[in-house]
């Protein structure tokens, strides 16, 4: 069993979205050991006793995380179904690199679908999230 079926379906964290089922849209990314993880390709026997970080871990909101504020600040959510595993994916880089270009963030988000086509706008999140805004 994957690991987003259990996060999902056992323990009710519905952060992590499935989107593709494949590994290549990003939708369903979770942070494991400090990295980011598409869930949906992870089996389960494969977690053990790693730390495992959803976005419900990070805020709400009511109180939300510096890189989701960033995130509304710089309306980058069109439909959102894409944006969690983009916020996920966006925390693992920062935790790693406090100050990345645009280059790294576009490395690091390259796995990342959104067919909404905000990625300028994810940009400058990530930006505004790492305190580098424009």
């Amino acid at each position: 069993m994957p690991l987003l079926y259990a996060l999902r379906n056992d323990l009710q964290l519905n952060g992590p979205k499935f989107g593709c089922g494949l590994g290549q849209c990003g939708a369903c990314t979770v942070i494991v050991d400090g990295n980011p993880v598409r869930s949906c390709q992870m089996p389960m026997s494969a977690v053990g006793n790693r730390n495992v970080t959803t976005i419900e871990a990070l805020g709400n909101t009511k109180k939300m995380h510096k890189i989701q504020q960033a995130f509304v600040d710089e309306q980058a959510v069109q439909c959102g179904y894409c944006i969690n595993g983009m916020v996920m994916t966006t925390k693992a880089l920062l935790d790693k690199n406090p100050k990345p270009n645009d280059t790294q963030i576009k490395e690091a988000l390259a796995g990342n679908l959104c067919r909404c086509g905000t990625h300028i706008r994810i940009l400058r999140a990530v930006k505004r999230a790492s305190g580098q805004a424009a």
